[in-house]
């Protein structure tokens, strides 16, 4: 989407925001809607920004009060993402706070008196602390300018991660009637957009929709078979670099995590029922790199903000694709190629589905409510479904439903454009297999006996139904049962197959199911395989000409200095700017000023130790 028409862009050229990029961020041009969210911010015009993960919402919010010398505040949900932002403002000398729980009451009067005193260009705040704890009172006396609602989408119901202290904010409007209100979310579909309008109140917005395509990261949907087996796999491509690992329950990143650490990974479990302390410590460890795989469950938000992360793997089903769009946001941050695997199973739709009924029937909702809820999860679900099952490119697919058109033929940057996935000959006959075993067993059995009889096992349940003795026992035996079971759900995905309710589902024939047995219907199904990944343009561009070497000597240079000041390792230098130095290996302070993401402050900081690093020194840590 363009910018309105009274809404011109800026250019860099405009001498005080292309000083401030330069001088703060090191940085010589902005992204694509950049300078238009920072023309409606400094005109204190209220605005939403759509933009995807990496796109670079932030320095939006974060620009604006350095060039008019103000007090802004950006309300965020999560602690850790709070921190994480001060953290990397501070690397380069920005004055910016945060005020949240954690803190102790002589930090946050401390923090207060900064506040009032104009020190602060930025204020990070959750909405419930902004509303309950005479906060606003001191705001309008310091007179902000701005508030910038981050993960906005959070205020509306028709989104994926509702949060009812949102909808407080929509006091802002009273409280502030002079000043600027800027929406950011990076997953909002039309109807969600404009609810976020709505409930914050916005003022003629300038409505700005980045292109929810992130070209960098490479996404691919792999029959799930061997969950473990191919969790190790897949980081096996990643050895090294940071990976997070989702799955659906606290037990299963539990016993995940304990398998990934007896392989020699650096692996640690994050859930809401751990220890708080020990998901601090494991948050700082993955932030400072000191581990590679955070294995978490969906359903926790993780507040991680690490930009180098390499693979997102989500070992279930996401209960939405505005959920798997932030979780894979996670990935390729920084610009750089990333990977996003989904392990899928029509198993998860089913759980998930039981899951959505089972809480609303035990809300306090009315039954229309109880509906109307379980109606609108149900269709995130199944949308998410069609996306998993559907053999079409994935960034079209993503772009689609975000009410976006994807122009490229083929996106080179997906399993299915790259030819990783391949359909099963004699596809038709062996579904035709499959539901006439379906039918031989009556229709009252799930799919994992129907599979073990196509396979000839052995088990006791097949003696004592005598299902040794139906003609289509065996008719799968060289297939193993991981594989067989995988083949039954992707029946059910197409509706060939019903499915009952319950907590012992069985699988039955349908209308199609006898259209396929007649011949009457053709049927493809997608051979499970874990052969050789292919590698994209992006991912080798981003290692064109630079000296591996290099990079990993200043990425060991970055993890010490990040250990002795207590900070993320991204904050100090992202892996962007380490590749842009291994590439150019400058030999002199100009050269370096030259290079991606160095200005004055990290000149002055590192860039002594970044030379001696470059021509084979051993550095003098700062």
């Amino acid at each position: 989407m363009t910018a309105p028409a009274d809404l011109a862009p800026l250019t860099v050229a405009d001498g005080r925001i292309a000083e401030v990029l330069a001088r703060w961020w090191g940085f010589e041009t902005l992204r694509p809607l950049q300078a238009e969210a920072i023309r409606a911010a400094l005109a204190c015009r209220d605005s939403l920004l759509v933009m995807p993960t990496g796109g670079g919402k932030s320095l939006c919010y974060q620009l604006p009060p350095l060039v008019d010398g103000g007090t802004d505040v950006v309300i965020s949900p999560l602690v850790a993402l709070m921190k994480d932002q001060v953290d990397s403002l501070e690397a380069i000398g920005y004055p910016a706070a945060a005020l949240h729980g954690a803190l102790d009451s002589p930090e946050r009067a401390r923090i207060r008196d900064r506040l009032a005193a104009g020190e602060l260009r930025l204020l990070f705040a959750a909405p419930e602390r902004l509303v309950n704890t005479g906060l606003l009172d001191l705001l309008a006396r310091v007179g902000v300018r701005r508030f910038a609602v981050d993960e906005a989408h959070c205020i509306s119901q028709w989104g994926h991660d509702f949060r009812p202290e949102y909808r407080q904010l929509a006091l802002l409007r009273e409280r502030f009637p002079a000043a600027g209100i800027h929406a950011f979310t990076a997953t909002a579909t039309p109807r969600v957009r404009d609810d976020i309008v709505a409930q914050l109140g916005l003022r003629d917005p300038a409505l700005l929709v980045g292109t929810f395509d992130r070209p960098n990261l490479v996404y691919r949907v792999v029959p799930r078979t061997d969950r473990g087996g191919q969790v190790e796999q897949i980081l096996g491509r990643h050895r090294g670099e940071a990976s997070i690992v989702y799955c659906i329950s606290r037990r299963e990143t539990e016993q995940l995590a304990g398998r990934l650490a007896a392989t020699g990974l650096l692996a640690e479990p994050y859930h809401a029922g751990l220890d708080p302390d020990r998901r601090h410590r494991t948050q700082e460890a993955f932030a400072r790199e000191a581990i590679d795989v955070v294995v978490a469950t969906v359903a926790f938000g993780m507040g991680i903000d690490r930009s180098n992360v390499r693979l997102v793997l989500h070992t279930g089903l996401p209960k939405s694709l505005e959920a798997y769009q932030q979780e894979t946001g996670r990935a390729g941050r920084d610009g750089l190629a990333a990977e996003c695997v989904l392990l899928y199973s029509s198993a998860d739709v089913f759980s998930w589905e039981a899951l959505v009924r089972k809480s609303a029937a035990e809300s306090d909702l009315e039954p229309r409510q109880q509906e109307a809820l379980v109606n609108a999860q149900l269709e995130h679900l199944h949308a998410m479904r069609r996306y998993a099952q559907a053999a079409r490119c994935r960034h079209a697919a993503l772009s689609e439903y975000f009410g976006q058109r994807y122009e490229p033929a083929t996106c080179g940057a997906c399993d299915v454009c790259l030819g990783e996935t391949a359909s099963m000959a004699a596809g038709t006959v062996t579904a035709q297999k499959i539901l006439s075993c379906v039918a031989r067993v009556g229709g009252r059995f799930g799919v994992r006996h129907v599979a073990e009889v196509l396979r000839g096992a052995r088990t006791d349940g097949i003696a004592r139904h005598r299902h040794d003795a139906l003609s289509t026992f065996g008719l799968l035996a060289d297939l193993d049962q991981r594989t067989v079971e995988n083949l039954v759900h992707q029946l059910l995905d197409q509706e060939l197959l019903a499915r009952t309710g319950g907590d012992r589902p069985v699988v039955t024939l349908n209308d199609r199911s006898w259209e396929v047995l007649r011949g009457a219907r053709e049927v493809v199904l997608l051979e499970p395989r874990s052969g050789r990944v292919r590698t994209t343009r992006t991912e080798a561009d981003d290692w064109q000409d630079v000296d591996r070497d290099l990079f990993e000597r200043l990425r060991r240079w970055r993890r010490r200095i990040a250990e002795a000041r207590g900070k993320p390792a991204w904050t100090i230098f992202d892996d962007k700017s380490l590749r842009s130095i291994a590439r150019d290996r400058p030999a002199s302070p100009a050269a370096l000023l030259r290079c991606r993401g160095i200005g004055e402050k990290r000149l002055a900081d590192f860039g002594a130790a970044i030379l001696d690093i470059v021509a084979g020194r051993e550095p003098a840590d700062a």
